[in-house]
């Protein structure tokens, strides 16, 4: 702090004799009548000065004076309580505090505490002007008079300053620079345009969710391996529900492209109207299908966004319980055991059912925007409304890809915002009549967002109601639901895709009436880490037992018919809930399973973690031994290594040239389940109409059409073909065989009017 430096750089004696009492000594190293000068503003009899506390010998003692500078850094009495000017103690608070003014009495004033510092010229002013009663006017600092025995009392190191007081502009007065000058840290430089944009970017690659989007997708990539070994020509488990959904991908973006309104009426299992609809669309993967045209760019669509579902399913349940409590391990644990339980990998085959990302995602939105999270609770403070539109939006999303997953999600959402409201509305005049913030903006947010979502699983419901009316035979019963309802022991059975107990559990497989849709292992060290979260963790013991109640009901519910007939558990939503009757397989409510039981996994972890960082934090140094760092992350190394696949990626069978050339109508024949959907996958050249199509449910036309034509060609089937609008046929010569084609495939055709030509191993009928 700067003062002022006297008039004459030395004391004045008031009318009473006093010593300046701002610190100052006398020229000879004395002080006035009263001994020896105070460098805090007394003046003391026992002739030491409390130089601010800093070790060293003053000026005035090396002149050979009495006066000694008392400069071992002991705290002297505090200046309103030494009682009058001239106290008898003889030293000084010197440690860089006094009071700001005395009263007139004599007494210090003790109004605030001023720090002393040292000059850059070594010396300090002195502002202390004599009052009117004699006593020393302190202004709480040190001053030193530009004599050869002036003190140094600022504290640098009790050497008296030979110049004059600087202002402060690093020269003293005389315009020389100052000596100490070099010894200044240097300003810090003020960084160009470009450095704040790279330090920027820099605080971006290292962000939390920079990084585990990166692992996420770098994990998806390893995991699904070899899905991008050969991403033009294979798919991953076998190629005929993959060929469905790669076609669905390339028709939505296709149409959206060239005829929006034409949606729902598809290129396939022509002339049946709202053809799209006959099976789960896909529909938000539509812009990925605005790129690339023909099968092979299909099969790469295919085979990325399969890589990216589970990345985003690896991220999306991170985020969830990062969101509601858990640390950085413990939510890595959640995302992969979600996206890699071993029941998922028998699901390789449905990329509806992998893509399953939206649900923690949106969740873990959704509860950011209102400031909740399981570990804390609601905090107010942290509402974000953004956060909700997003987390809305993200639901939405999620729906657009299929109504097998995504119908649980809209019920459970429904449901969590009526628990909400009725909660909300109790403890705001019933249990708790305080009014509970929430916020004008954040409930607009929640009722555009709700029916933002609403209005969308609106419009894609129209198509499947109005198939399901005109296709009876695409309702399902609770005879079908029995077919595909799994046992309990299918809890612990793992698929055979899976590469860590694939092998060990062939035998329980055999056991199971369709082991694909029943082998539900959501992973044995998830079970194991989930269990110890019942017991040691981070979360609260009430929120435990909520999350138990979740795995318990979500697993019955599962089961299907299979716990105690569904009478009341699964039978009721079949009957009620509309669009549940819609769902084939209960075993893929498996999903809800494996999310709570990731939850109580991440509290377990967290929980361990945390008391590794407490052990550390007592060694010395504070630093984790190799060991403990280990034991955090075996859990997650665990978890990893049970997500092991030995899944089968097939080759796609090859377009027959045929398809790139020949205008629909047209029938490709043989035609079956299996067989039409790689037919669906060849037709995304031209889109030109094709009768055939593979979906959940055969429609009779279809049926019809695969018995007319067993015969063909004979004026029946072209006769029958003919009426429906079919132009061309294409026989297949390399799948005739065991057919009724293989016989009459080199029959003549004199008589029925239609006209026979090979392209290939195709042989092409012009009808």
């Amino acid at each position: 702090m700067t003062t002022e430096q006297s008039a004459s750089g030395s004391p004045r004696p008031d009318a009473a004799g006093n010593a300046d009492a701002a610190g100052k000594a006398g020229t000879a190293g004395k002080a006035g009548t009263a001994g020896k000068a105070d460098a805090a503003g007394k003046a003391g009899t026992a002739g030491k000065a409390d130089a601010s506390g800093i070790t060293g010998r003053t000026e005035a003692e090396a002149s050979g004076t009495a006066g000694k500078t008392d400069t071992a850094g002991r705290t002297g009495k505090d200046a309103a309580g030494a009682g009058a000017t001239g106290g008898t103690s003889g030293k000084a608070d010197a440690a860089g505090k006094a009071d700001a003014a005395m009263a007139a009495s004599g007494k210090m004033a003790a109004s605030g505490k001023k720090e002393a510092e040292t000059r850059a010229s070594g010396k300090t002013d002195a502002t202390g002007k004599i009052g009117a009663s004699g006593k020393a006017d302190a202004t709480g600092e040190a001053g030193a008079a530009g004599t050869a025995g002036a003190e140094d009392a600022a504290g640098d190191g009790g050497k008296a300053a030979t110049g004059k007081a600087g202002d402060g502009s690093g020269k003293a007065e005389d315009g020389k620079p100052d000596r100490w000058e070099a010894f200044a840290s240097a300003p810090e430089p003020v960084p160009s345009r470009l450095g704040r944009a790279t330090r920027a970017v820099g605080r971006l690659l290292v962000h939390e969710w920079t990084l585990a989007s990166l692992a996420s997708l770098a994990l998806a990539v390893l995991l699904t391996w070899p899905t991008l070994r050969y991403p033009r020509h294979t798919l991953p488990q076998d190629y005929w529900d993959p060929s469905l959904q790669a076609w669905q991908m390339a028709w939505s973006g296709h149409i959206l492209l060239t005829n929006p309104a034409q949606l729902w009426q598809s290129n396939t299992f022509f002339p049946e109207p709202w053809s799209f609809a006959f099976s789960d669309t896909l529909l938000g993967y539509a812009p990925a299908g605005m790129l690339g045209t023909g099968p092979e760019a299909a099969v790469l669509r295919y085979n990325i966004m399969f890589v990216l579902a589970h990345a985003l399913a690896t991220l999306g349940a991170y985020a969830l319980a990062r969101q509601l409590g858990a640390g950085r391990i413990g939510s890595a644990v959640a995302g992969v055991s979600f996206a890699y339980a071993p029941w998922l990998l028998a699901q390789a085959g449905h990329l509806h059912v992998i893509s399953n990302g939206g649900i923690p995602l949106a969740l873990a939105m959704l509860a950011r925007g209102h400031g909740w999270s399981l570990r804390h609770g609601y905090r107010p403070e942290r509402r974000h409304d953004g956060w909700v539109y997003t987390g809305w939006l993200v639901a939405a999303w999620q729906l657009s890809l299929g109504f097998g997953i995504g119908l649980p999600f809209a019920y459970f959402l429904a449901g969590t915002v009526l628990v909400a409201a009725v909660t909300w509305f109790l403890r705001r005049w019933v249990v708790r009549p305080v009014k509970r913030p929430f916020g004008r903006r954040l409930l607009i947010a929640d009722l555009v967002g709700g029916l933002l979502f609403a209005g969308v699983g609106a419009l894609l419901a129209i198509p499947f109601f109005t198939v399901a009316e005109a296709h009876p035979n695409a309702k399902r019963s609770i005879g079908d639901i029995a077919i595909y309802s799994p046992p309990a022991s299918g809890f612990f059975t793992a698929p055979a895709e899976s590469r860590v107990w694939g092998g060990l559990h062939e035998g329980a497989r055999a056991l199971l009436p369709w082991h694909p849709e029943m082998t539900l292992l959501p992973g044995f060290v998830l079970y194991a880490l989930a269990a110890g979260g019942l017991f040691f963790s981070v979360w609260k013991l009430r929120h435990r037992l909520l999350l138990l109640a979740g795995v318990v009901v979500t697993m019955v519910l599962a089961m299907g018919t299979r716990f105690f007939d569904g009478t009341f558990t699964y039978v009721p939503l079949f009957e009620y809930l509309p669009g549940w009757n819609g769902l084939r397989t209960p075993g893929r409510l498996m999903l809800w399973t494996t999310l709570l039981l990731g939850l109580l996994a991440a509290g377990a972890v967290s929980a361990f973690a945390t008391r590794v960082r407490e052990i550390s934090a007592e060694r010395i140094p504070s630093w984790p031994s190799p060991w403990l760092r280990l034991a955090t992350l075996l859990p997650l190394v665990l978890v990893v290594g049970e997500g092991l696949n030995s899944t089968p990626h097939p080759v796609v069978p090859p377009q027959p040239a045929a398809m790139r050339t020949v205008d629909g109508p047209l029938l490709v024949l043989p035609s079956n389940q299996s067989l039409d959907q790689p037919v669906m996958l060849w037709s995304t050249t031209r889109f030109q109409d094709v009768v055939n199509g593979g979906s959940g449910f055969t429609p009779r036309q279809l049926d019809d059409v695969r018995r007319v034509t067993l015969s063909f060609p004979d004026q029946v089937s072209v006769d029958y073909l003919r009426v429906l609008g079919v132009r061309n046929v294409l026989l297949m010569r390399d799948h005739i065989a065991d057919t009724p084609w293989e016989i009459t495939v080199d029959a003549p055709v004199d008589g029925l009017g239609i006209t026979r030509e090979e392209l290939g191993d195709v042989v092409v009928y012009r009808l």
